[in-house]
């Protein structure tokens, strides 16, 4: 029989799983200070951000809740810094589920001169430590598609990547919508079904983010992402450094949501006069906290490893 949830008025997570909580996040600073990663700590109340598509902070009267401190981060590198990591609080609208609460845990950190696959074995020394599982593997984007999916998502005639769907899309869709749906309906439940960790590299160059681009041939977005039993853990990127590419890939996502009937995000302009003085070669991260504690406690929802999720706040 399951236990019943307590009252509303009362935390979802019991004592034992906040102090393995506590225990965790312990363990993550501890890693970044035997490493001599400098802890900073930005601000979450911003007044511009860097815009996406599909992502909407919350916002205010006087700014937004920070869905990344991803800019002021690069600001600090810029600056001189050095590496940098950051533990907080990132907000992002309409987002409840399994794996998703409106406020959740961040751990973002950024090392200058490192490469993105340098970045990628420290994101796997991190997770190996805390989860006490083998070293993560590695494919990329396409041999993943080519294995679990059967399809070549970067050529394949897209009706044949509509028939790969389980069910037809709600929408006419482009090759990159089609692809970020294959990919939640088709690959990430062949991820959890295999199990174990996976890192994913050199994703599609057509939402390149703020990554950077390898010309190829055949083009690709200096990307990683890692997944542990299916479940999306962490983002990287081969950091984006041109001040006008960058200026000019908010320009493009702001039309992008005019088109899909969202409002345009204000810019980060102290983001682009930092690029513009100079972002040192740098590659960056951002990592789920609260997913990380969920898997390293074994539990099925984030919410059962938060005090208060959305629906007790």
């Amino acid at each position: 029989m399951n236990n019943p949830l307590p009252p509303l008025w009362q935390p979802s997570a019991s004592r034992d799983i906040l102090l393995a909580r506590a225990d965790i996040i312990a363990a993550i600073r501890r890693f970044f200070q035997q490493r001599q990663v400098l802890e900073v700590t930005t601000p979450v109340l911003v007044s511009a951000v860097a815009p996406e598509r599909h992502q909407n902070p919350p916002s205010c009267q006087t700014g937004f809740l920070q869905p990344s401190p991803e800019t002021a981060m690069k600001r600090l590198v810029a600056s001189g810094s050095g590496a940098i990591f950051q533990l907080c609080p990132a907000f992002r609208e309409d987002e409840v589920g399994r794996l998703h609460n409106p406020e959740f845990t961040l751990l973002e950190w950024y090392r200058p001169g490192w490469s993105y696959q340098q970045l990628m074995e420290e994101v796997g020394a991190l997770v190996q430590e805390i989860l006490r599982c083998p070293p993560p593997e590695q494919l990329t984007f396409l041999q993943a598609f080519q294995k679990f999916v059967g399809i070549n998502p970067f050529k394949a005639p897209l009706s044949s990547m509509e028939s790969a769907l389980s069910s037809p899309p709600p929408a006419r869709l482009d090759r990159s919508g089609l692809t970020d749906l294959l990919l939640v309906d088709r690959l990430e439940p062949a991820l959890k079904k295999q199990g174990g960790g996976l890192f994913l590299r050199e994703y599609p160059p057509w939402d390149p983010a703020m990554a950077e681009v390898d010309e190829g041939p055949p083009a690709f977005a200096r990307r990683f992402e890692l997944y542990v039993d299916g479940v999306e853990l962490a983002n990287g990127y081969q950091e984006l450094t041109d001040c006008r590419e960058q200026a000019r890939r908010f320009q493009k996502t702001n039309q992008q949501r005019q088109e899909d009937g969202e409002e345009t995000l204000p810019e980060d302009h102290h983001l682009l006069a930092a690029l513009k003085h100079g972002l040192p070669r740098c590659a960056g991260v951002a990592l789920g906290v609260d997913r990380l504690i969920m898997l390293a406690l074994r539990k099925k929802r984030i919410s059962e490893v938060m005090a208060f999720p959305f629906d007790r706040s």
